[in-house]
């Protein structure tokens, strides 16, 4: 019987190859994809995570991490919409109108499907009404946003500003982050959280979703 520690296990040493055939094997077995998912795939990624806030692993160790959740996803996802299972919620995430850096963005991404949110990312130079239009068309309850140089962090107060002229700033969760944003900064647009990585802002994610 494919034991679902092993695919935790695997995915925290990103072995991609291994991940997906006990995914299969454990599918095959009529094993719950909830608790393939749950206790394989997301446990593995929050270990990593929390591993990662504490440096005890860097960001190649993340990525090899997360390709192996994705690769676990692929075959798991078709049988989790099968059996009706509800992500914690929905995020859409890019990095702003004028910055092409994407490897924070990617890191939050991979750490939010890792806690069990439905991620859509946007991608990098994203303006500031493809984040709205998006988010109403998905119905998400978080807007993401990153930014990695000075020079494009009003690009977030324009997403924000975008916000209140259609009426939607309390619609939902605005969070920030990326090398130059801070606190203060956070406040100053109105953004509702900042979180400075990747892990942080996926717990934050989740408990505002909650208590939202």
């Amino acid at each position: 019987m494919a034991e679902i520690r092993e695919i935790s296990e695997f995915l925290q040493k990103g072995r991609a190859k291994n991940v997906k055939a006990l995914v299969t094997e454990a599918l095959e077995e009529g094993q719950d994809p909830k608790a393939i998912l749950n206790d394989g795939l997301l446990a593995g990624m929050m270990i990593i995570g929390e591993k990662f806030k504490n440096n005890e692993v860097f960001v190649p160790e993340v990525l090899v991490a997360a390709r192996a959740l994705n690769a676990g996803l692929s075959i798991l996802e078709p049988k989790l919409i099968e059996v009706g299972n509800e992500p914690v919620g929905k995020v859409v995430i890019g990095t702003v109108k004028g910055d092409l850096h994407d490897i924070g963005k990617n890191l939050v991404a991979m750490m939010m499907k890792g806690v069990g949110f439905e991620v859509v990312d946007l991608g990098v130079d994203v303006e500031p009404d493809v984040f709205i239009d998006k988010a109403e068309e998905v119905g998400a309850d978080i807007i993401c946003m990153s930014a990695l140089l000075t020079t494009t962090m009003p690009s977030m107060k324009a997403v924000i500003d975008a916000l209140k002229e259609r009426g939607l700033k309390d619609k939902y969760i605005v969070m920030v982050g990326g090398a130059p944003v801070n606190q203060s900064f956070a406040e100053q647009i109105e953004a509702d959280y900042y979180t400075p990585d990747a892990a942080t802002a996926a717990e934050v994610a989740k408990k505002a979703v909650t208590e939202k």
